[in-house]
């Protein structure tokens, strides 16, 4: 890719509209150990005038238990050699270094030639940041010295000290927040804004809006049925809610038994059908009727304080109609639980290393031959195959199966998928794994649904909370369980976009549902890089997912790497070449994104350039032919290099779907190289 000089614009003006980035995203600043290390020597003076101070305290009260210490110490040693940091964008801008201009050291084709010409710029802005915001990342360091050695020095007493009293007032200060997180509730996800001073402004009037917006509490039940594209359904869930009248949808293409119900008491199937408590209110033509007759709200008054009799409709069951549990036990996940509970999981030293959770392959064998009267070489071909299904994989993954001292780790003991994998929650499940097209294709159709149940006729609005509660949700987490073994490596093209889309998009309604919406950008980095599924026996997260599959393997804006390495298996699940579209399909929970909807294979290339025109056409690309300005969404400068080597080629690219004439004059005013780009300022808050 070429790097262009600062200043170079191709006779465009750049420019970004608000604030300048401040110190504080300094911290999402993807930087490796090395650069950590002469920073933290950079500083060494300042760390040695602190631990003086400390010193005689420590001296005093007694000495730490140094074996603590050093276990401490080399679990994070261990920790960071085990598995590399994720690259991961989280909104924040590296003044002097380009978003996409700049190849990765991560290839799956390594140029020397290019990397080598490539690295001194790199270095030569990392170092430009570093020296800019370096009072930053000193401050940073300190903070995290103080809460290190806060950590070690929990059980010995300090000094009142003035400096200490002013340390304990920084932790008590700190306290509130922890404690807030941990005390963190799901629902609560509405508070994203992080200025103070609005948020004092508008607390007076926050609770006057609050109350008129939340249903109406009733002891009753309100039963709307509705089917997948349904009008008339869509304008009866408009019209409940103007009523702000609580309802539970029952989607009879979800819920397919519900069909009889329905037509038993109404004597038809047709939707949508409201039901008070048991009471057949009817379609959207006798609703509406009731409303202007008056007579609906005398059946609201009665409805809100009578409970719905035993007759009444019931709302969806758990598993209703799910066949994410059925299917056939897979008779090798019944000899691999057989084999955790009898050969020796322990943690054990391999190449000066120590890893978790593992078992020796020797071991392996002497069970499989046991158990299955099996030779040694047939145990041995035994384990290739359970490892070739995702059962196990070398710690190093120098092989897939071999006799000997070599390590292994289950599936479901690996630290990463312990600790950060959210389809995992009971370990590997037993069910011989559906071909992924089935898996692809209830996903799709579940996605519809709550898309439509849930999300507004635009897709720009998001019910997070009625989601959390329903049963279509808890459907979605059995069904991304399946994942956790299948084949995805060979996927026709059109079926891994439309399958990677629909799964991002859920995976970040799932991450904000369990985290919670992020506030900052530490914050976007734990939830972009840190939320993760089991697909095929990898961890992707929402970044690995964007940049590494959908983007064909690019480094995220502002970082030095690749998502995937080249020995890295999820290379082989990546896309040949970068898809530009995706970014007008992929949805992260914000409110500068684009709209949420589903996508098919059989439609993919027509509905990503449907999605295109609807978010540029709606504010995404704003071109004033008087002032010759173009107003652009940060999306099309962050990921710049998807569309063209240029400004110019990404604003070629993009008004492609313009409306004709807006397209028509903004390429005039290119070809005269007198326009002026403007970048609109990013809205991270919630989409709800």
């Amino acid at each position: 890719m070429d790097e262009k000089p600062e200043g170079h614009t191709d006779g465009i003006h750049k420019e970004d509209q608000g604030k300048p980035v401040e110190v504080e995203e300094m911290h999402s600043l993807n930087i490796s150990k090395d650069d950590v290390n002469k920073l933290e020597e950079g500083n060494k003076e300042d760390k040695d005038d602190k631990h003086v101070e400390q010193g005689d305290r420590m001296n005093k009260d007694g000495d730490l238990d140094s074996k603590a210490q050093e276990e401490v110490n080399e679990t994070t040693r261990e920790d960071l050699a085990e598995e590399e940091q994720e690259p991961v964008f989280d909104g924040t801008e590296v003044p002097g270094m380009q978003a996409n201009r700049s190849s990765s050291t991560r290839s799956l084709d390594p140029d020397p030639e290019e990397e080598g010409s490539v690295w001194p710029e790199k270095a030569l802005a990392l170092k430009n940041f570093v020296k800019e915001k370096g009072a930053a990342v000193t401050s940073v360091l300190r903070r995290l010295s103080l809460k290190r050695d806060g950590v070690e020095q929990a059980n010995v007493d300090v000094d009142k000290d003035t400096s200490d009293s002013a340390k304990l007032g920084e932790q008590a200060a700190m306290s509130p927040r922890t404690a807030e997180r941990s005390a963190w509730n799901p629902l609560n996800y509405i508070k994203v804004s992080r200025d103070t001073d609005s948020e004092s402004k508008a607390e007076q009037g926050k609770n006057i809006i609050e109350e008129s917006l939340l249903p109406i509490a009733t002891k009753g039940r309100i039963i709307l049925y509705t089917r997948l594209g349904c009008r008339d359904c869509r304008e009866a869930r408009l019209f409940l809610q103007r009523k702000r009248l609580r309802y539970v949808e029952i989607n009879i293409d979800v819920y397919p038994s519900r069909k009889l119900e329905i037509e038993k008491v109404s004597g038809s199937c047709a939707v949508p059908k409201v039901f008070l408590n048991e009471v057949l209110i009817g379609g959207l033509s006798e609703l509406k009727g009731l409303d202007e007759s008056g007579k609906l709200d005398e059946k609201i008054d009665f409805f809100i304080s009578e409970a719905p009799s035993p007759e009444a409709p019931l709302p969806p069951l758990p598993g209703e109609d799910d066949v994410s549990d059925n299917g056939p036990v897979d008779e090798l996940a019944v000899i691999v639980q057989k084999m955790k509970a009898t050969i020796v999981v322990k943690d054990r030293l391999y190449k000066m290393r120590r890893f978790t959770n593992c078992f020796l392959g020797s071991e392996a064998v002497d069970f499989l031959s046991e158990d299955q009267y099996l030779e040694r070489e047939e145990a041995v071909e035994f384990g290739q195959k359970l490892a070739s299904e995702h059962f196990f994989r070398h710690v190093l993954d120098e092989n897939l199966f071999e006799d000997g001292d070599h390590l292994y780790r289950f599936l479901d003991h690996d630290p990463t998928v312990s600790s950060q994998c959210h389809n995992i929650p009971r370990g590997i499940i037993e069910l011989k794994p559906k071909p992924i097209a089935e898996i692809a294709s209830r996903l799709r159709f579940l996605s519809y649904a709550i898309f439509e149940a849930y999300a507004s006729e635009d897709g720009r609005h998001v019910d997070y909370r009625s989601i959390h509660g329903s049963e279509e949700f808890a459907r979605y987490l059995r069904i991304v369980q399946e994942l956790q073994r299948v084949k995805v490596q060979d996927m026709p093209r059109e079926e891994k976009l439309a399958f990677f889309i629909n799964l991002y998009n859920m995976m970040a309604i799932h991450a904000i549902l369990a985290w919670g919406h992020p506030a900052g950008p530490l914050e976007r980095r734990k939830l972009f890089g840190d939320f993760k599924y089991v697909v095929g026996g990898c961890t992707y997260s929402l970044s690995s997912i964007q940049n590494g599959i959908l983007r064909g393997n690019q480094r995220p804006p502002y970082n030095l790497l690749k998502p995937f390495g080249v020995k890295d298996k999820r290379s082989q699940v990546a896309l040949p070449y970068p898809e530009p579209l995706i970014h007008f399909a992929l949805v992260c929970g914000t409110r500068s994104g684009p709209a949420l909807r589903c996508y098919s294979p059989g439609n993919i290339d027509k509905e990503l350039m449907d999605a295109a025109r609807d978010f540029l056409r709606a504010g995404g690309l704003i071109v004033d032919l008087s002032g010759k300005v173009a107003y652009a969404s940060k999306i099309l400068k962050w990921y710049s290099v998807d569309f063209g080597k240029n400004e110019v080629e990404v604003l070629k690219h993009a008004s492609n779907y313009l409306e004709p004439t807006d397209s028509e004059a903004l390429l005039e005013i290119i070809a005269d190289a007198q326009l002026k780009v403007i970048y609109q300022p990013y809205d991270w808050r919630l989409n709800c």
